[in-house]
């Protein structure tokens, strides 16, 4: 496993009034995990037509950054592609590109392209970094002005951070609490003060403080679109998922060493995992009535374990929950939100599988989508690796 890990997070809220947002933030890591692409893109004006554009653009520029050619290049083709507005004479979206690929050797690698959006800020330890980009000029038929894309190449290490956000971020507050709005020197100025008072801040937390705070500066009625995406390097964190017995009970002492060895964050999913952890430990299992729900059964607490649940029926939810990109806090203080909590917060998810068959889940009265234990471990490791981009291994047992 890689020594460094790129936590990415975002947080975007809509115009007042508007049901569909004019900003589109696009993530995507290739099928090697050595190169992760994000795209914030911003439509003029906002609704639907806005949408449509800074779809357009975000996708465009997702699809050229993972080719062969320069990101410079892409940008142009993009530039080139989009249309001008007739009445006002600008771009229809703006755009910034963040490639950003991971090399033990050099750390990580970014390469950034802007358009047109606020100028993106990058943290070192804390600290804000000032560089000066190269620039290429353009010349567009029917723009009033020469437009100019930003290029820059930047390598970050453990504790480095990239900030981006749209304009409805930097010009929060206009003609309000803030005169000329809240500009990239204010969200600098918070960013900085958020990290130090926690240096462990992780990438979605600080992009919902910065939202938050913008949509404070326009007295809580968004004036435009608001958006921002954090990217953090810092050093991964595991998880391990153990569920079922193993297939021979002669094993049961290898897969309760491999849970006490295990340094990270631990569930067991399943009553009789728990119960053998429980009896070789000398570990004893105590219910949590606290996290009873209607749906799911409730959890139960074990000395050196994070979260012990039922089986099938919480791996069922779980994964339902991840393949729809549902966050923990739309659930009850149940062991499906407890367990979506963690891994949230994880990066390296190792899964240990026991293969014994439990004869209770081929009644035919259970729902053939809890009947097969892989095919769900199967199900969240996809959800986990496509859609919040983590890493995950399983190992049978």
């Amino acid at each position: 496993m890689s020594r460094l890990f790129i936590d990415i997070g975002s947080s975007s809220l809509f115009k007042s009034g508007q049901k569909i947002g004019g900003d589109v933030f696009l993530l995507s890591r290739n099928p090697d995990k050595s190169q992760i692409v994000c795209t914030l893109s911003d439509g003029l004006g906002s609704g639907v037509k806005a949408n449509v554009l800074a779809s357009l653009t975000a996708r465009m520029a997702h699809k050229l950054s993972f080719s062969p050619m320069h990101l410079v290049n892409s940008a142009t083709i993009i530039m080139n592609t989009l249309p001008v507005c007739k009445e006002r004479k600008i771009s229809y979206s703006t755009f910034t590109i963040a490639d950003i690929r991971l090399q033990e050797e050099q750390g990580v690698v970014l390469n950034l392209v802007e358009y047109d959006n606020p100028r993106a800020l990058v943290f070192v330890q804390g600290q804000s970094k000032q560089w000066e980009p190269q620039t290429k000029n353009l010349h567009r038929q029917g723009a009033f002005k020469e437009e100019v894309i930003l290029h820059s190449t930047l390598t970050m290490e453990q504790g480095d951070r990239l900030i981006l956000f749209s304009d409805g971020v930097s010009q929060a507050g206009l003609g309000t609490q803030k005169n000329l709005g809240w500009r990239r020197a204010g969200v600098e100025s918070f960013v900085q003060q958020k990290i130090r008072r926690n240096p462990d801040i992780g990438s979605k937390a600080l992009a919902e403080a910065i939202t938050a705070k913008a949509l404070e500066l326009d007295i809580y009625t968004a004036k435009d679109d608001i958006t921002t995406a954090v990217v953090f390097v810092r050093s991964p964190r595991r998880t391990l998922i153990v569920t079922g017995p193993p297939f021979s009970p002669s094993d049961d002492e290898q897969l309760v060493q491999k849970v006490v060895a295990f340094e990270g964050k631990k569930i067991i999913s399943g009553g009789t995992t728990a119960h053998i952890v429980s009896r070789l430990t000398n570990k004893p299992l105590k219910m949590d009535m606290k996290s009873w729900s209607k749906d799911i059964p409730p959890c139960s607490k074990m000395e050196g374990v994070d979260l012990v649940t039922e089986g099938m029926l919480t791996l069922c939810k779980v994964a339902k929950a991840l393949e729809n990109k549902q966050s923990a806090d739309q659930f009850p203080d149940d062991a499906v939100r407890r367990f979506l909590h963690i891994l949230e917060i994880s990066d390296h998810v190792h899964f240990i599988v026991g293969t014994k068959i439990n004869e209770a889940h081929q009644d035919p009265k259970i729902p053939v989508e809890i009947g097969i234990r892989r095919t769900l471990i199967s199900r969240i490791c996809r959800a986990l690796e496509e859609l919040y981009l983590k890493e995950t291994t399983i190992e049978y047992i």
